[in-house]
């Protein structure tokens, strides 16, 4: 018998300051939901013409990021460069070291553009892999309806309803969907048992079931986040047919990874001597930081000076 997740908690992404300018709503990442393995981050951000998150380095993670409104031009220190447009992703595996900028495009309307950025941690081992990108448009997500075209669900990485998403986009296994539920509609979504899950709801008011009669509920407004149970084996969603628009919210979870997390800012390793090293690596441009010395990204130059 399938049994829903139950909720641990629900609570509020209170909007900061981030990069240069740019606001984000943090979810993983903070007091209320620290280090949830596999995940370290998750980033709700905003960001207005003349801010971006310029020339800084990462080791010893994997961001992930999603585009839903505008573009983000990226550029590293190895040459690497191009855009990625509404409905796209880019997964960035750090490894032993990367240095690069991600910078909004300016809109033409003069909106701001809006996305989310997701910190996986690597396993111990993949730690000083060599760095490398997966690129995805719009087109290259596969889009399933169901419930009566009631309910889109964007298949980023996993399985939904017998479609499978893209393969090997990340070295530690991650599932996430995009779900957008029109009044009336429901979804069960299965996940693997055993692994962490959490949502974050983008629109709208979401009720989610949490028991195996589907009796209990617990209903979720925007920019919250809801971290599950560990037990259970699916996710059951639903927005009244009363509802004044659509409930959306973004579905993740990941395979917990049996090691200890020692952060400092974008270096994620598994040792406070590791992060000393990582620090000393990146100063002194050496052990996959080579590349550093005297690079400044193009895109970051109207910010950096």
């Amino acid at each position: 018998m399938s049994v829903p997740r139950a909720i641990r908690q629900v609570f509020l992404a209170i909007e900061q300051s981030e990069g240069m300018g740019a606001r984000v709503r943090r979810t993983i990442g903070t007091p209320k939901l620290r280090n949830f393995s596999p995940f370290l981050m998750l980033d709700h951000f905003t960001s207005s013409p003349g801010a971006g998150f310029p020339d800084h380095p990462h080791r010893g993670q994997e961001t992930i990021t999603y585009l839903l409104h505008g573009a983000v031009d990226h550029e590293d220190f190895a040459g690497n460069r191009g855009t990625i447009e509404a409905g796209g992703l880019q997964f960035m595996t750090a490894g032993k070291g990367i240095m690069h900028a991600e910078m909004p495009r300016q809109n033409a309307d003069g909106s701001p553009t809006v996305g989310m950025q997701l910190w996986v941690d690597l396993p111990e081992k993949l730690k000083m892999c060599e760095p490398r990108y997966r690129d995805l448009a719009a087109s290259d997500v596969p889009t399933i309806e169901v419930d009566d075209k009631k309910v889109e669900i964007k298949i980023i990485s996993g399985q939904s309803h017998g479609t499978d998403s893209v393969k090997e986009l990340a070295y530690t296994p991650v599932w996430i969907f995009d779900i957008a539920i029109r009044p009336g509609g429901k979804v069960i979504q299965p996940l693997p048992t055993g692994w962490n899950a959490f949502a974050y709801t983008i629109q709208g008011s979401t009720i989610f079931k949490t028991s195996p009669n589907q009796t209990k509920t617990t209903t979720v407004e925007k920019h919250h986040t809801v971290e599950f149970e560990q037990k259970g084996d699916l996710v059951s969603a639903e927005v009244l047919e009363s509802a004044k628009e659509n409930g959306r919210f973004i579905l993740i979870a990941g395979l917990p990874l049996d090691q200890k997390v020692v952060q400092y800012g974008p270096f994620v390793l598994n040792s406070q001597e590791q992060v000393y090293q990582a620090m000393l690596d990146y100063q002194s441009h050496s052990n996959g930081f080579e590349r550093a010395k005297g690079w400044q990204s193009e895109i970051g130059k109207p910010l950096l000076g």
